[in-house]
């Protein structure tokens, strides 16, 4: 089969197309022919073996993983013996970043427990922008009590994380607040954003508004902005940004969560519930995958490299099969 892979760490240039094996299944795994792959900030993280603990799980030296990727969506292949959920034919979606990734290339090896079931009217390639963004959008949002949230500032707005966040706030019933840059406040607008705020010329910290949830994707504000901007009762919920902003959410935001206002972050887990909960949202048409671009498999250093970038809107896709 024709894989994209890598034997060292390094930037996209790395990685090349090859011809591997087709990877072998046991008693509890599931062959599944992938049709399209998305990227995620965890593919350069794990292309490029950063932050450095990081290499702790993925290999000192040589990466352990050849082929990188953690969302898939296709058609199952085959099962192992014990597999009682999935039959060969089924259309599935998730994360296989639990299953020893390999999300790009034609096919890949994961667990029942990591895979759900597509629905027929879901492209392939929508299906595979949900499970990582969409699982930490909805977990986030989750986190911070966005059933009892009624205004919602999604900081991060326009990638991919951010997309879903906007929607399901939507879907919740939340007045939804959305920052990004410029060129992305139609777009932004056009999935349900109540308000757009143009980061460059508008501050939320210093706006006057009050939220009562505010998630971080990929902020680049100090812990304070947020917690100023935070109503009374208000939660703030990182998601995603620099190392600093991490290690304020752990360090800062059990000190700053005195009172009812509550700091942190989250680190979201994939699972099928919530899996199909999300595709749930879509088959009602509350929320739709942002697809920027789709990249052939060849082109997939090239896909990482533009999300290296900090520039995409919405979600890159790998359209492996068409």
């Amino acid at each position: 089969m024709k894989a994209i892979v890598r034997d060292i760490y390094g930037p996209p240039d790395v990685l090349r197309l090859d011809d591997v094996s087709v990877p072998a299944i046991d008693g509890t795994g599931v062959l599944v022919r992938v049709h399209a792959a998305s990227v995620n900030a965890g593919d350069w993280h794990l292309l490029r073996g950063t932050p450095l603990p990081f290499r702790l799980v993925a290999g000192l030296n040589k990466p352990k993983y050849r082929i990188i990727g953690n969302d898939i969506a296709g058609t199952v292949e085959a099962v192992g013996r014990d597999v009682t959920k999935f039959k060969p034919g089924d259309e599935v979606f998730g994360d296989v970043s639990r299953c020893g990734f390999g999300a790009y290339a034609e096919y890949a090896v994961a667990r029942e427990s990591a895979l759900a079931r597509k629905p027929a009217s879901i492209a392939f390639e929508e299906a595979a922008c949900v499970p990582t963004s969409g699982c930490t959008a909805l977990q986030g949002l989750q986190k911070g009590k966005i059933e009892s949230a009624r205004k919602v500032l999604i900081h991060g707005a326009s990638g991919g994380v951010g997309t879903f966040a906007v929607q399901i706030a939507k879907a919740f019933g939340a007045e939804v607040t959305a920052v990004c840059s410029t060129k992305s406040v139609e777009m932004v607008l056009s999935i349900g954003a109540d308000h757009a705020l143009d980061y460059t010329r508008v501050d939320f910290a210093n706006s006057g508004q009050k939220f009562d949830l505010i998630l971080a994707v990929n902020g680049d504000r100090s812990i304070w902005d947020y917690r100023r901007a935070l109503a009374p009762a208000g939660r703030y919920v990182m998601v995603g940004g620099s190392n600093r902003q991490l290690c304020e959410a752990l360090f800062l935001g059990p000190l700053l969560s005195a009172g009812t206002r509550k700091l942190g972050n989250l680190l979201a887990r994939p699972n099928q519930h919530d899996l199909q909960m999300l595709m749930r949202f879509m088959e009602a048409g509350k929320m739709q995958s942002v697809i920027e671009r789709c990249y052939p498999l060849s082109q997939a250093p090239e896909a990482i490299r533009h999300l290296e970038t900090g520039h995409a809107s919405g979600k890159l896709v790998v359209a492996i099969r068409r």
